[in-house]
């Protein structure tokens, strides 16, 4: 990775980003998306890539064990492919763009990261880890049992809270081994150890979205080192 890249500027995207994602919510196949894969490259690919070579020195001052990595495949742009094998919706392509900022040593969307997400019905910032294996699972409940107070600094920090707020699915019943009787019983419940915070749709064409974005992911910083410890990765 190249860690002396210099600062990349990003005006922001343009509304034709959002209009190509609504044409293809209503076009969802592929002779329809073939025909129009330049405007795909021009407003969906460039400017994603842009925005994540932006990224990578704010990602680099939060931590320098997150990547920023703009690449078409491979990197942090998620793939716009739909997995349909075991769904009933057959729709090849998704209509949002997501980008993720993994930790280094992750391989897949489940890795510690940060995750920015621009949709139809609705555009957000993630930070965490969003449906951990059984391992990484069990490893972030024991550090809140053995660990409830760096949990509560964690989870519940005014500079956090005041822009995120703990999402994603849990269980209905306490896990097995975990104490019903723990402060923090609801966390250990939970499948995901994410935190979202929604952005107004505008904000995607201001050339301040990097700063802002950026600014927003810094204050998820004890959310994101707490999950980063529970898997002894480095923050």
């Amino acid at each position: 990775m190249n860690r002396t890249r210099p600062a990349s500027a990003f005006g922001g995207f343009a509304p034709e980003t959002l209009r190509f994602l609504e044409d293809l919510s209503k076009h969802n196949n592929r002779d329809w998306f073939s025909a129009h894969r330049e405007r795909y490259e021009r407003h969906i690919i460039e400017p994603a890539l842009e925005f994540i070579d932006a990224m990578h020195l704010p990602i680099q001052r939060i931590s320098k064990h997150f990547v920023a990595l703009p690449k078409r495949v491979g990197g942090s742009l998620m793939r716009i492919h739909r997995d349909v094998r075991f769904s009933r919706d057959k729709r090849p392509y998704k209509t949002n763009v997501g980008i993720q900022f993994r930790h280094e040593a992750g391989k897949d969307v489940h890795a510690p990261g940060y995750y920015f997400h621009i949709g139809l019905d609705e555009c957000f910032l993630g930070a965490g880890i969003w449906r951990p294996d059984g391992p990484a699972l069990a490893r972030i409940r024991e550090c809140i049992v053995e660990s409830p107070l760096a949990w509560q600094n964690a989870s519940t920090g005014k500079p956090f809270t005041k822009l995120f707020t703990l999402s994603g699915e849990s269980f209905k019943r306490v896990p097995r081994g975990m104490p019903a009787d723990h402060p923090a019983v609801e966390d250990l419940k939970r499948k995901d150890f994410i935190a979202v915070m929604q952005f107004a749709p505008e904000l995607l064409f201001e050339p301040t979205l990097v700063r802002f974005v950026a600014g927003a992911f810094a204050k998820a910083t004890p959310l994101v080192s707490f999950l980063c410890a529970s898997q002894e990765l480095p923050f």
